[in-house]
């Protein structure tokens, strides 16, 4: 049986005003997109006419230029979850002209399935094959898992996207897993890594198909900047960190698998784990793997990776596909639930590290908003793996924008991850181990390990000024950093009683 072939703009043409659409894909990594970037432009074509045009956009994670970036300059967008990096979107919300949820990754799927969302109307899925059976469809994803066998599940139609840049050997990496809801959910058996514990396809009810869209498009992969002086020393300090939790038994001497964050500090980290002789071969239970890993797992440094999405070059994708004989052993690619799963990421004992925007003096840490009110990205994964963390860490340069702005900072301006959640944190100054402190003792040690030196006598005359209590604050001044950084351009002050007197 040959489902019914469409081009892209035939596709788009199938969808209305106001329907929701669920999307495959993980960052950019495996995303629709040939029959969104022709539905931007019939957005344009109807708004042109003096007729409206918006679509809900609910995905696994972020996406590509093809859908968040064409979507929003098209104005097309009436809703959007859980997370984007795009920053034309991220200009129409901060604009306000978007609605956009910031969710925790682990639950998109869920709260899918619960309702939350509304209906699901259509489900865009990219695909490296497909079996297509009269009853059954069965849809062999690309890069990335992402919520799609919950978007096909539930969608009234499906479009597949035949996407021939992914090799069909992609079908060898997956471990499609949906759980059941509440109140006959059961465990997730997953007790190692490399457990897979499903199929390696998205099972589909065939009268959903509305159609296949066959195409060759790259993934539109993202370029994250080179290393630096500064995201060498936190590489190397979190290294060290982690071999002396090893020497004094708190972590297993066979080690723990490594969830890290995206970017060029995550790379720094895994770089100087990976060059450490200390760190035993080890494994990678998390949301997004970088060329880093692919990498290390070449030469055996990373023996068995888990994780929603292969968010790499696109040479990089090409080297997975062309060493699948290893990787199909030693790799494997989950939705987002089960590879943000709370339960899972508890159960393996994994050690996250991600990133700040900032951290305050006593250990709350910003992931997404500037000085609290520009969304930056969303949340991502990262309170699902540092609240169940066995060791959880936050990295961040001790300064921005050439020192104007301190990360280190008397109360974080929009609070992601609380204190509760925060074991450690890193900066190029060194290592605050937050472990077993009260308040004032979080204070002292963020202040003397992690703050830059221009900003500590501030930090600490803060503290001197702060009123008692377990957790000390003077909250008329509590955000003049912030308030001086808006007005001026530039976090510093000569000190607090100043700033009152402005």
């Amino acid at each position: 049986m040959a489902y019914k072939r469409l081009s892209a703009v035939e596709a788009a043409s199938l969808i209305k005003n106001g329907e929701n659409l669920a999307l495959s894909g993980f960052t950019p990594a495996g995303t629709a997109k040939a029959v969104t970037k022709e539905l931007a432009k019939i957005a344009e074509m109807e708004h042109e006419a003096g007729r409206p045009f918006a679509v809900g956009i609910l995905t696994g994670a972020s996406t590509g230029q093809s859908t968040d970036g064409d979507l929003a300059n098209a104005h097309a967008i009436k809703y959007r979850a859980p997370y984007t990096t795009n920053s034309d979107f991220r200009k129409y919300v901060n604009k306000g002209e978007i609605p956009y949820n910031d969710l925790h990754l682990s639950q998109m799927a869920q709260e899918l399935r619960y309702g939350f969302m509304g209906t699901v109307d259509w489900a865009i899925l990219e695909v490296c094959d497909i079996e297509e059976g009269e009853s059954v469809c069965k849809a062999y994803l690309t890069a990335a898992g992402g919520i799609s066998p919950t978007a096909a599940r539930l969608a009234k139609h499906v479009i597949l996207e035949l996407n021939s840049f992914h090799n069909p050997n992609a079908k060898f990496i997956h471990d499609v897993y949906e759980p059941l809801d509440p109140p006959s959910r059961q465990p997730i058996p997953i007790v190692k890594v490399g457990d897979r514990i499903g199929t390696p396809y998205v099972k589909i009810d065939a009268k959903k198909i509305a159609g296949v869209v066959e195409c060759c498009i790259p993934d539109e992969a993202r370029a994250f900047k080179d290393n630096d002086p500064v995201t060498d020393t936190i590489g190397h300090l979190t290294a060290e960190f982690l071999v002396d939790d090893m020497k004094r038994g708190i972590i297993p001497a066979s080690f723990l698998p490594l969830q890290s964050g995206v970017g060029s500090t995550a790379n720094a980290i895994l770089g100087a784990l990976g060059k450490d002789k200390h760190v035993p071969d080890f494994n990678i239970y998390t949301e997004v793997i970088q060329n880093a890993v692919i990498g290390m797992m070449l030469n055996g440094r990373v023996k068995d990776a888990s994780a929603c999405s292969l968010t790499v070059s696109n040479e990089c994708l090409m080297q997975v596909y062309d060493n699948m004989d290893y990787f199909k052993d030693h790799l494997t690619l989950r939705p987002s639930e089960i590879s943000n799963s709370p339960e899972v990421i508890r159960r393996l004992g994994v050690i996250a590290i991600n990133t700040a925007i900032e951290c305050d003096i006593y250990g709350n840490a910003n992931s997404t908003h500037i000085s609290g009110t520009k969304m930056m990205n969303g949340i991502g994964g990262s309170g699902d793996f540092e609240r169940n963390a066995y060791i959880s860490i936050f990295t961040c340069p001790s300064t921005a924008k050439g020192g104007l702005i301190s990360s280190i900072v008397p109360f974080v301006s929009h609070q992601d991850h609380s204190e509760h959640d925060v074991n450690i944190i890193i900066t190029e100054q060194g290592v605050a181990d937050l472990r077993g402190k009260s308040p004032m003792q979080r204070a002292e040690a963020i202040i003397e390990n992690c703050a830059h030196p221009d900003y500590r006598k501030l930090l600490r005359d803060y503290l001197k000024i702060a009123q008692g209590g377990h957790t000390r604050h003077n909250l008329p001044v509590a955000f003049a950093m912030h308030d001086t950084l808006f007005r001026k351009g530039d976090m510093h002050l000569t000190d607090f009683a100043e700033y009152v007197k402005e």
